[in-house]
Order: structure tokens, then sequence, then C-alpha cells
């Protein structure tokens, strides 16, 4: 077996790209969000395929959860685990593998058909599951086996995207694996992270801050856990959308409860609370969509679910990660800033279009400015994610 110390070798010696999961695979599913977006609304509005063979709605939902969400996923968790096991993180070589199974898997079900293109694409999930186990049970850190349980899920739910009887079901699971990851890790972090800013501001707020994980914390997670495990194997029962309903309430009190409002002052931490605020809306406007269904599209939901929660919370993260494991101080310049509004803007205009039936200039209008805002963290987020640590620190 690899030794640590093997490993941190590696990771020394081999260019800055591939020192970290998030380097290769941000920038990476970055530009697959940037790209796809734009091609999939111009294919939608009747502009043809364009560059790139023919996705269908089928081929846009695959790719923007197995593809770009699946690149952030991996970018993440290959990070953070280090900081929990202790242990040094994957990298060099074995990393360079592991993209390279992600970039063939784009290339198989763009490309091909058939076996053995689906085999090549659903290689990557279950290899990143098998990596982050194993990290987890060599450092002995038994805290976070749930996140690997819902990173074996994410799998499991892209295998079964591949029967066609059973896709819209691994579609709902997986955007509820998402979901869950979210509510998980990030009520670890936006809370953590919220109290270090307001304790280095000297706020007031930093004595009222709850603790991570209390009772209250606890039982929303339950609710949310029953109301996105009926939602995806009994979506269209009233009580899915009670429960649902529930939920969206339960998460957004516990997020009031993190003091969002005494951070406007630092984009990077409001960004946190902003993106996580998508939550109770999607999950309530899933609810809504199920108690209301005259009212409110089933696509309003997965749209607030997919452009706002994932999107703008992946970017929230994305941009964090990368300024702090780079050595830049953590504090958003005016193009981070840029990013977050485009990312929600752009959100805001793909629910409002779901729920106008669609309207063309809705949906182009947030598709580009959605997709702008990955676009822009390619652009600003590149050199850094390709250059080497600054030898001082950097000012500002």
């Amino acid at each position: 077996m690899e030794r640590p110390a093997d490993r941190g070798a590696q990771r020394r010696a081999a260019p800055p790209v591939l020192q970290n999961a998030f380097r290769p695979f941000f920038l990476a599913g970055a530009f697959w969000a940037a790209a796809l977006v734009p091609l999939w609304v111009w294919e939608f509005a009747g502009g043809g395929s364009g560059p790139v063979p023919s996705m269908g709605l089928t081929g846009h939902a695959h790719e923007m959860l197995y593809g770009y969400l699946a690149a952030i996923i991996c970018g993440f968790s290959l990070t953070a685990i280090p900081n929990w096991t202790g242990r040094a993180p994957v990298a060099g070589m074995g990393l360079a593998a592991l993209f390279g199974l992600w970039a063939i898997g784009r290339v198989a079900v763009l490309a091909f058909d058939g076996v053995v293109a689906v085999m090549v694409d659903l290689a990557f999930l279950f290899v990143l599951a098998a990596v982050a186990f194993r990290e987890v049970v060599a450092g002995k850190n038994w805290r976070n086996l749930p996140v690997v349980g819902l990173l074996s899920l994410f799998a499991l739910s892209h295998l079964l995207f591949h029967f066609p009887d059973y896709y819209l079901v691994a579609i709902r699971g997986t955007f509820a694996v998402a979901a869950l990851l979210i509510a998980l890790i990030g009520g670890r972090i936006v809370p953590s992270f919220t109290r270090n800013w307001l304790a280095s501001v000297a706020s007031r707020h930093t004595a009222t801050m709850p603790g991570p994980m209390k009772a209250y914390d606890k039982v929303s997670l339950g609710v949310l856990v029953l109301a996105l495990l009926s939602w995806t194997i009994a979506p269209a029962y009233l009580a899915t959308g009670g429960v649902l309903l529930l939920a969206g309430v339960m998460q957004g009190v516990r997020l009031a409860r993190w003091k969002g409002q005494a951070t406007l002052a630092e984009p990077l931490v409001w960004s946190l609370h902003a993106g996580y605020a998508w939550l109770p809306i999607a999950v309530g406007l899933v609810g809504a969509g199920i108690a209301w269904p005259a009212l409110i599209p089933a696509s309003a939901g997965l749209h607030a679910l997919a452009a706002g929660l994932i999107g703008t919370m992946t970017l929230a993260v994305m941009t964090r990660a990368s300024l702090g494991h780079t050595g830049r101080p953590r504090k958003a310049d005016g193009v981070t800033t840029l990013i977050y509004i485009l990312a929600h803007l752009g959100a805001v205009l793909r629910v409002c279009a779901a729920l106008h039936g669609n309207d063309t200039l809705l949906l182009a209008a947030g598709a580009t400015l959605w997709s702008g805002a990955f676009l822009l963290f390619c652009i600003g987020y590149a050199p850094m994610l390709f250059g080497s640590k600054p030898t001082r620190p950097v000012s500002g």
C-alpha cells in the first residue's frame, strides 16, 4: 500500500495543477458548466446541436449532474478529506489518472454509444467513492463515513440513470444526494466560517452563534432525509409534498440561526449563506409543485436545486477553497463578488423561466448570467489553480 510519505513526495514533485484535487477538478468542472449550458439552450431553442452531438434533455441532465457536479464534488471531497484524516492528499500521477478517467468519461458519453461507453462513464464515481472510503478508513475518521456513504449513493444513482425505466428516479436521487451533502457539509462550514469571521471583526454576534450539530440541526437533517427519500421514490403523493414543505421551513430556520445578516461586509462569507438559502427555497418549491401542480411546475423546483442551490453553493465553496489552499487571503475581490452576483441572478431567472413556461428570453438570459459566472471563475482563478503558492504572503 502506498505510504503517506511516498504520496507527499509525489505531491511535491508534481506540477502545481496536480498537487491538489481542487485544482484540475474545479477548473474543468467550471469550464464544463460554462460550455454546456449555452449549448443546451441553443439546442432547446431550435438552433441545432452546435459543434457537439445532440444532447437532448437526458444528455443535458446527465452532463450537469455526472459531469460538472461530479467534478466539483471530487475536487472538494479529496481536498477536504486530508484535513479530516491528517493524511497526505491524492496528488501527482494518481490524481492525473483520476482526472483522466473523468475526462474520458465525458468523451465517451458524448461521442460514443454502447456498453463500453457507459462502463467508462460509470467508473469515475465508483473509483472516487472507493478512494474516499480508503482515506477515511485509513485515517480512522469514522465521523465522516456518512459523507462516503453519500458519495457511494451518488455513484449508484449514476448507475441507475443508465436504465431507461429508472432514469427519472436516478435524477431525483442524485439531486437528493447533492442536497444532503450540502446540508451535511454546509451545516459544518457555514456556521464555522461565519463564527471565525465574526470573531475576526469583533462582532457582537459571535457570542450568540450556535454550536455545530445541535439537536435542532439533527432533527432538521432527519426531516430533510425523509423528505428527499420520499420525493425520490414516491414523488406524486401529497404527503411527500407536505414533508418537503416542512423540511424547507426547518432548513430556513436552521440557516437563520447562523447570523448571515451580520456577514454582508465580506462576500466570501455571505456567499455561503446565500448559496445555502437556496436549499429551503428549492425544497419548498419541489413540495409546492407536488401540492399545487397547477400553479408550480415541477421544473421550477428542479432548477432551484440545480442552478440555485448546486450552482451558487459550488461557486461559493470553489472560490473560498481555491483562495485558501493556494495561499491567498480569504477575501473576495471584485471578480469573485461578480461571480456570486451573476450566479444568483442567473438562477433566479432560470426559476422564473420555469414558472413562465420556459420562456425563451428568460431562459437565455438566465443561462448567459449563470454560465458567465463559471466562465469568469475559469478566467479569474486559472492562474492560481495552475500556479504555485506564493513564496511570501499576498497582500490584501
